[in-house]
C-alpha cells in the first residue's frame, strides 16, 4: 500500500466520523442527505460481498467492515433514531435516476461477467455519482452548515487522493484500471465547484452556498 491510498483511507475515515459526530452530538441530522446516505450504504454493501472469501490483509478486512457498518449506522440514524430532524422536503433527488442507469452500465461495461464482479462494478459508478443528492439538497436550502462542509470536503479529498494513488500505481506496479479511474474522475469534477466554494468561503469563516 502506497502513501496516498493510505491517505486516502484517512481521509474517508474522517469524513465518516465526522458526518456521525456531527449527527450523534447535535442529535440531529438537519442538512444531511438520507438518499446519498442509502446510496453509500448500497455502494460499500455491493462492494465489500467478498468480505468472507478473499482475504486480502486484515487491515483490508477492517477497514471493510467500518464502511460497511458506519454507512448502514449512519442510514438507521437518519431514517430512525432521529427521524424527526430529517429534512425530506429538501432532500428530492431522484436516486433511482442514478441507480437505475448505473446498473445497466455495470451489466454492459465489467472487467468480468460474473456476480460479484458485476456488483463490484455497479460499486464503483454509483459512488461516483452518490454524492449529488447531498449537492443538490445543499442547492436548494442555499447554504450548508461547517461542520457539513468539513465532511464534504474530506469525503472528495478522499477520492482525489485515490486519483493520485492510481497514477502511482500505474507508473511504479504497472497496474491500471480504467473503470476506477474514468469513475473517480468524474466523482472528482463533481466535487470541483464544493472545493472552489470551501476555500474561498468555508476556510474565510464564511458560510457555504451553492448556486440554486
Amino acid at each position: 500500500m502506497n502513501l496516498f491510498r493510505l491517505s486516502g483511507d484517512l481521509s474517508h475515515l474522517l469524513a465518516i466520523i465526522i458526518l456521525l459526530m456531527k449527527i450523534w452530538k447535535t442529535r440531529s441530522c438537519a442538512g444531511i442527505s438520507g438518499k446519498s446516505q442509502i446510496l453509500f450504504a448500497i455502494v460499500f454493501t455491493t462492494r465489500y460481498l467478498d468480505l468472507f472469501t478473499n482475504f486480502i490483509s486484515l487491515y483490508n478486512s477492517v477497514m471493510k467492515c467500518i464502511y460497511i457498518g458506519c454507512a448502514l449506522f449512519t442510514v438507521y440514524l437518519i431514517y430512525m433514531k432521529f427521524k424527526a430532524t430529517y429534512d425530506g422536503n429538501h432532500d428530492t433527488f431522484r436516486a433511482e435516476f442514478l441507480v437505475v442507469p448505473v446498473g445497466g452500465l455495470a451489466f454492459l461495461v465489467n472487467h468480468e461477467f460474473t456476480p460479484l464482479e458485476i456488483l463490484w462494478t455497479f460499486s464503483i459508478y454509483l459512488e461516483s455519482v452518490a454524492i449529488l443528492p447531498q449537492l443538490f439538497m445543499i442547492s436548494k436550502t442555499g447554504e450548508a452548515e461547517t461542520i457539513t462542509t468539513h465532511y464534504l470536503f474530506a469525503l472528495g479529498l478522499y477520492r482525489a487522493l485515490y486519483l493520485i494513488n492510481w497514477v502511482w500505481r500505474y507508473y511504479n506496479e504497472g497496474f491500471f484500471d480504467l473503470i476506477a479511474i474514468v469513475a473517480g474522475c468524474v466523482q472528482t469534477i463533481l466535487y470541483c465547484d464544493f472545493f472552489y466554494l470551501y476555500i474561498t468561503k468555508v476556510l474565510k469563516g464564511k458560510k457555504l452556498s451553492l448556486p440554486a
